[in-house]
C-alpha cells in the first residue's frame, strides 16, 4: 500500500512524497477452536506462517499432524484457525488454561522461566564454507523485494550449501519471517541439506530455537547475536554465526 509523505532535507528544502509501506495486521492463531496467540504479521504466506508458528511453538511436531489450516478474513484481521489431533489439542488447552490463571513471565508468551531453558534437539551437519555464506549475502538483496519497496521488512532464507538461496520468505517481524520460512519448507517437504538458514535480523535466542526445532544446524544473521542465543546453540550443537558482513563474519563455534 502507498502513503503520502512530506520529506524534508538537510536544507530544509520540502518536497511531497508517495512511497510504499509495509502491512502490518493482526494475525490470531486458533487451534482446534482455542485462541492461542495473536501475532501482529505481514498478510502473506499466512498458511507459511500458521504452520511454522506450530511447529515452532511444539504445538505440533511434523506440518502432517494439522489436519486442516484455514485462513478467514475479517474487519479487525486475519484468523489462522489449524485443527490437530485430540493429543495434541490436549496440551495446548492447558497451555491456555495456564496462560490464563498464571502470572506469566511476560518472555513471548511462555508460561514460566523454566519454559525458557526447556531441552533441544541436538542437530549435526557437516561445516558450512565461508564463500557459501559470502555468497548467500551477495545475493540477499534480490530476494527481499518488499524490503526493496518499504525498507521494512525482514527476511528468512533457505541457502543451499553453495549459497545459493532456495527459498525466502519476508515479514514485518523477524520471528514471523522465520516462521514463514519453516512453514514454508514443512509444507513443500524441503530439507536443509547440509545447507543453512540467513536472517536479516539480529539473532535472539528465540531464533536459535525455531533452528534447533526445524533441524537447521547452521543459523547466519546480519546483526549480532545476544548471550542467550549463543548459549541455546552451544547446547544444541548448532552452529551460529552472525555479524555476517559483505567483508567478514563472526562464527560461534569455529572448530566447526
Amino acid at each position: 500500500m502507498d502513503r503520502d509523505f512530506r520529506r524534508v532535507a538537510a536544507d530544509a528544502t520540502e518536497s511531497p512524497l508517495r512511497r510504499a509501506v509495509i502491512a502490518e495486521h493482526p494475525v490470531a492463531i486458533e487451534i482446534n477452536g482455542l485462541g492461542y496467540a495473536v501475532m501482529m504479521a505481514t498478510p502473506a504466506d499466512l498458511a507459511d506462517f500458521a504452520t511454522g508458528f506450530a511447529l515452532s511453538e511444539r504445538i505440533v511436531a511434523d506440518a502432517r499432524e494439522i489436519e486442516a489450516l484455514d485462513l478467514v478474513d475479517t474487519d479487525q484481521g486475519m484468523i489462522a484457525r489449524l485443527a490437530v489431533p485430540p493429543a495434541r489439542a490436549a496440551a495446548v488447552a492447558d497451555r491456555v488454561r495456564r496462560r490464563a490463571s498464571d502470572s506469566s513471565c511476560g518472555l513471548c508468551g511462555m508460561d514460566n522461566l523454566d519454559a525458557i531453558h526447556r531441552p533441544l534437539p541436538r542437530v549435526t551437519a557437516t561445516p558450512v564454507v565461508p564463500d557459501a555464506i559470502f555468497a548467500a549475502l551477495a545475493a540477499m538483496r534480490d530476494h527481499q523485494p518488499l524490503n526493496r519497496a518499504t525498507g521494512a521488512a525482514h527476511a528468512a532464507m533457505l541457502c543451499d550449501r553453495a549459497g545459493a538461496v532456495r527459498l525466502a520468505r519476508e515479514d514485518v517481524g523477524r520471528h514471523n519471517a522465520f516462521d514463514k520460512l519453516i512453514g514454508a519448507m514443512a509444507r513443500e517437504r524441503l530439507d536443509w541439506d547440509d545447507g543453512f538458514a540467513l536472517l536479516s535480523s539480529r539473532c535472539s535466542y528465540e531464533l536459535v530455537e525455531k533452528a534447533a526445532l526445524a533441524g537447521c544446524a547452521t543459523l547466519v544473521t546480519v546483526s549480532a547475536a545476544t548471550s542467550l542465543a549463543l548459549d541455546r546453540a552451544a547446547a544444541a550443537g548448532l552452529t551460529l554465526v552472525s555479524l555476517a558482513r559483505a567483508d567478514a563474519v563472526l562464527f560461534s563455534a569455529p572448530a566447526r
